[in-house]
């Protein structure tokens, strides 16, 4: 939200879209043939950027509204990875210095190879046999000598490609496919593994339609690597695939709540003295508190937990009673099912809501809730003394 403010944006009319659900959304809005979008249908979406793959999966409802039935995951799996081992390869080949002086002194040169690569980088294929032609500009050339010493011919012939690295004509490479493969595997290897590894769980084994959108979804050789190896009836590739998920943030904007239920990322809840068991606490934390029970030091007081599924705009409240007339509640979230303490390892404070409460009542009479707001996009939490109606809110960016 920092760079919301600082463009003079109002933070209240903007609406934050998950880059894969927007993808989802698209899907259900008419941007997929029918079978996709008929009731009841469970759907994965890749969505493939530069640089993240994210995954979502959904169901459609008979309403026509989207239900999450797995947590939206990914990983850095995204197209700029193949780019960076291209630009490893030619920093081999040119020296890194040479690539270096070429992207800061000659950079319509250097832009004119990232923008080649791209379209290489679409078009190839496991089909492909014979080698793959990149273009060397003069100053490519003349930076690689100056810096190794050596003429480009020479230069090749040293590093010792043999066959599979050629000049031709002074003013261009021929690679073999095999080198430009090895390029695209280690992302791809990666992603095929994180797909599989959610596919075999039971509750996926309905998903039998994969649609596959952004930048790098466009790559033929993606599509085919997923085509062979995860266990789906069909891989469906929309047109324009890396406007997708432009196209589905505008519907979510028009709809949000088209998004039904989410399933949440993580376990959240705040700081609190709670009660102490004896069969879940260590003895060693507890302590007799002012209300005559036995409590916990740093434990957490839980909202919702990892992997469960949550309504659109769902409140959970729960009620305390202050000790202090400062009220400080720490918010924390941890991919653990069932933290016991806020000390535990994985167990990040997001943010503090922090209030004053009036001096001229007692502590005892100034409980207050407080409520999470799970569901949309921005988790919110809401401060309230139940006597008073005094009440904050938070807002915190963080279900990404």
């Amino acid at each position: 939200m920092e760079a919301v403010v600082a463009a003079g944006l109002d933070g209240n009319r903007l609406k934050l879209a998950l880059e894969p659900e927007a993808a989802s959304v698209w899907c259900e809005t008419g941007g997929v043939d029918a079978k996709i979008a008929d009731p009841g249908t469970k759907f994965m979406v890749i969505d493939l950027g530069g640089g993240t793959a994210d995954i979502s999966v959904h169901e459609k409802k008979l309403d026509g509204t989207l239900k999450a039935i797995h947590k939206a995951s990914g990983g850095p799996w995204g197209g700029v990875y193949v780019d960076a081992n291209y630009i490893r390869f030619l920093e081999r080949v040119f020296s890194r210095r040479a690539i270096a002086d070429l992207k800061k002194k000659e950079m319509s040169d250097y832009f004119d190879v990232i923008r080649e690569f791209e379209t290489k980088k679409r078009c190839f294929s496991e089909k492909v046999k014979s080698k793959i032609t990149f273009k060397i500009s003069a100053a490519t050339r003349t930076l690689s000598e100056k810096y190794t010493g050596q003429k480009l011919e020479q230069r090749i012939e040293y590093l010792g490609f043999g066959d599979s690295v050629v000049l031709k004509g002074g003013d261009k490479l021929r690679v073999e496919p095999d080198i430009v493969q090895a390029w695209f595997d280690d992302p791809i290897n990666r992603l095929v593994v994180h797909l599989n590894n959610i596919l075999c769980l039971p509750t996926m084994r309905a998903i039998q339609t994969v649609v596959l959108v952004g930048g790098f979804g466009e790559s033929a050789y993606v599509q085919e690597r997923l085509r062979a190896e995860i266990p789906v009836t069909r891989l469906f590739v929309p047109g324009e695939a890396g406007l997708v998920v432009l196209k589905g943030a505008v519907s979510f904007g028009h709809n949000p709540s088209i998004i039904s239920s989410r399933v949440m990322n993580y376990t959240y809840g705040v700081a609190a003295n709670i009660i102490y068991d004896e069969k879940i606490h260590s003895k060693d934390k507890r302590f007799l508190a002012n209300d005559g029970h036995w409590r916990v030091h740093n434990g957490i007081a839980v909202y919702a937990r990892v992997n469960t599924e949550v309504p659109e705009d769902q409140q959970i409240t729960q009620e305390f009673i202050p000790n202090n007339y400062i009220v400080q509640i720490p918010i924390y979230r941890t991919t653990r099912e069932n933290p016991l303490y806020v000390t535990e390892s994985g167990c990040d404070l997001l943010a503090e809501l922090k209030t004053s409460l009036p001096r001229g009542i007692p502590l005892s009479e100034l409980r207050y809730k407080t409520t999470f707001m799970f569901g949309g996009t921005e988790l919110v939490v809401k401060f309230r003394v139940k006597k008073t109606g005094q009440e904050e809110i938070l807002k915190l960016n963080c279900l990404k």
